[in-house]
């Protein structure tokens, strides 16, 4: 929301009024004076008047989990353990997800506070690539390389997916590069050459890689570095 139209929401004011606040250098935001009207103002920022606190503003918070299997990408599900119930967080259901993963996919999930920052991270046009090793049940046909390169056609939606790009490193194995988060699309992709998709791990979102470190159920801050990437 702008500046000016919280101003006048917040603190039922005129829009000429608020314009006189901020020139009279009145207003701050996280701690530093501002007269500009058109400013983006978050949940994250600490919006003062004349001293008075409108807004304490809450803190960003991002979190890089290593998703095990059989766990449920949601924040509540009446049967399944959710990625949720592995944090141990307060507030932590202020969190959601930034790219889902499948019940038995395991690998990076990142969760946030944060909108903004996940819908760069999620958003096709970011062209923030996903990276998967996935293993087959049966032998990688090669002519998938060009087939996931050229796109996909999906009838059930309508539509063809993005370029992706196919590395195989084994006979059954493969590294798989994708811009997009089509419903089930690694299997499906597979599955055109019927093939079916035995073990899927996500290694990398964007610039951000899975630590190592972490076991299948654990947990990490971001960096301040690593939030940056995004």
């Amino acid at each position: 929301m702008r500046l000016d139209r919280y101003l006048a929401n917040r603190a039922r004011l005129s829009r000429q009024d608020v314009r006189c606040l901020l020139a009279e250098s009145r207003v701050q935001v996280n701690g530093e004076t501002s007269q500009i009207m058109d400013l983006e103002i978050r949940v994250f920022d600490r919006i003062e008047l004349d001293g008075e606190l409108l807004q304490e503003g809450k803190a960003a918070r991002y979190l890089m989990l290593h998703k095990p299997a059989g766990c449920v990408s949601a924040t509540q599900d009446a049967t399944h353990r959710t990625v949720l119930d592995l944090i141990d967080e307060p507030d932590k259901q202020d969190l959601h997800i930034a790219g889902r993963l499948d019940f038995n996919t395991t690998g990076l999930m990142l969760l946030t506070n944060d909108g903004q920052w996940s819908r760069r991270l999620t958003q096709p046009t970011s062209l923030q690539g996903k990276v998967y090793l996935v293993e087959t049940e049966d032998e990688i046909d090669p002519a998938c390389v060009d087939a996931f390169a050229r796109g996909m056609y999906f009838r059930f939606e309508n539509l063809t997916t993005l370029p992706a790009e196919l590395v195989i490193l084994a006979s059954n194995k493969a590294r798989l590069t994708l811009h997009e988060g089509r419903y089930h699309q690694v299997k499906r992709m597979f599955g055109h050459f019927n093939n079916k998709v035995t073990a899927l791990h996500r290694e990398r979102m964007g610039h951000l890689i899975l630590d190592t470190a972490l076991e299948p159920g654990d947990y990490r801050p971001l960096t301040e570095h690593e939030i940056a990437q995004i």
